[in-house]
């Protein structure tokens, strides 16, 4: 994908965070070149997370996140604007803490500071308002700015492109590639069903289709009525085949066993989480009783239709495998729980419109309650009873499934 066509998932995302009235509205417009955020002297005035994707030179595509303060105390919502400020800061790849050089750095800044190196989150200061009477010095490390002037404006964009130009989470991440060869044959398992958008593939199946042929592989797509005769067609046989995950019981028995098979879904598990993590988190499949509590996460949000793979399918799969009626809860978007534990297990989408930050601040937070997780298509091969050839490319997490 160009950058123009880059979604939001596999953006940077760079927070602007800090106390109200530091002027973080004021430093995304001037940092973006346009009036993307509302700015006011009213503090408060950012209420919600905004977000804008945009081309950002020296960084490429990135999406911009306006914060609400962190220091937000208003009796009625500033709570709810803090934890959603919170919950930003937990998909971000990059942050600049606006800070008011008026005031100073705050115990909430500091704190702020503290969190984002624990993190692993790279992050600068942007000093603001050093046009003012009576700015103070900015302290080492820190630029000084002026959003309403453009002062400085120029020289943090840069030292952004310079201090965010890796992120920790993403580093040599790759779908398919790395498992492909030039020359190699890749075989796609892409069913046209009811929840196929019309006219185009699913994101998934876009990039690993795009993935593999950055690897210079050949790529031979088909829905699953069509693979025995793909496979035919093959003057030997593919280095790989990747079915959606909905199809894994039809497709392993057309692929020879001696041929590598795996899903989209665990592509993205391995890309945007913790693959090894999500197999041994298969295991609390067989564990589950009556009434246990199983949320199903997606981080999309999409019209439901019958035949649903996350509220439907799913949930009749996984009793029919445990022979249980759990109580099964449903989030998508950014709606995951702040605490996970009461649950028994959670069910996880391959999060292709998550970041890695965001992925990760999920796994961790069901890893600090204790509740294992599992991913869709994890979960699909294990109830399929087809998992461990679908993780056999990949080793360390066939090794962490154990049995």
């Amino acid at each position: 994908m160009d950058a123009e066509g880059t979604h939001a998932g596999e953006r940077l995302h760079v927070g602007f965070f800090g106390r109200r009235n530091a002027g973080k509205s004021s430093l995304v417009n001037a940092v973006a070149g346009q009036d993307l955020a509302v700015v006011s002297p009213a503090a408060g005035t950012t209420t919600d997370p905004v977000s804008k994707a945009m081309e950002l030179l020296p960084l490429g595509p990135v999406v911009l996140v306006d914060t609400p303060g962190l220091d937000d105390d208003d009796a009625a919502l500033g709570a709810e604007r803090v934890r959603r400020a919170r919950r930003a800061l937990a998909r971000v790849g990059a942050a600049v803490l606006g800070a008011d050089a008026a005031r100073g750095l705050s115990e909430d800044d500091l704190a702020l500071e503290r969190e984002l190196r624990g993190r692993g989150t790279p992050f600068l200061v942007a000093w603001n308002k050093c046009d003012l009477p009576g700015a103070l010095p900015p302290p080492p490390g820190a630029l000084a700015v002026s959003a309403a002037t453009g002062e400085g404006v120029r020289a943090l964009k840069e030292a952004m492109g310079r201090a965010f130009a890796e992120r920790p989470a993403a580093a040599g991440r790759r779908l398919v590639g790395d498992l492909l060869a030039p020359g190699d044959a890749v075989v796609l398992v892409a069913p046209i069903d009811a929840a196929a958008p019309k006219g185009r593939l699913i994101l998934p199946q876009q990039q690993t289709l795009r993935d593999a042929l950055d690897a210079h592989a050949t790529a031979l797509v088909c829905q699953p009525g069509e693979l025995p005769g793909a496979l035919a067609s093959l003057a030997a046989p593919p280095r790989l085949v990747v079915t959606d995950s909905q199809a894994f019981g039809r497709v392993a028995r057309d692929v020879p066993a001696d041929v590598p098979l795996t899903s989209f879904s665990i592509l993205f598990a391995r890309y945007k989480g913790d693959l090894a993590e999500l197999a041994r988190g298969a295991a609390a499949l067989a564990r589950l009783k009556d009434g246990d509590r199983v949320l199903v996460a997606e981080g999309c949000t999409h019209h439901r239709q019958c035949g649903d793979i996350g509220t439907q399918k799913l949930p009749r799969w996984i009793e029919g495998f445990t022979g249980a009626k759990p109580a099964f809860s449903f989030v998508s978007g950014n709606e995951f729980p702040d605490d996970p534990s009461g649950f028994a297990l959670v069910v996880h989408c391959g999060g292709c419109m998550l970041t890695p930050e965001a992925m990760a601040d999920r796994l961790g937070r069901a890893r600090a309650a204790g509740v294992p997780v599992v991913n869709y298509g994890v979960a699909i091969a294990h109830v399929h009873g087809v998992l461990r050839r679908a993780l056999g490319p990949f080793p360390d997490a066939l090794a962490a499934l154990g049995g």
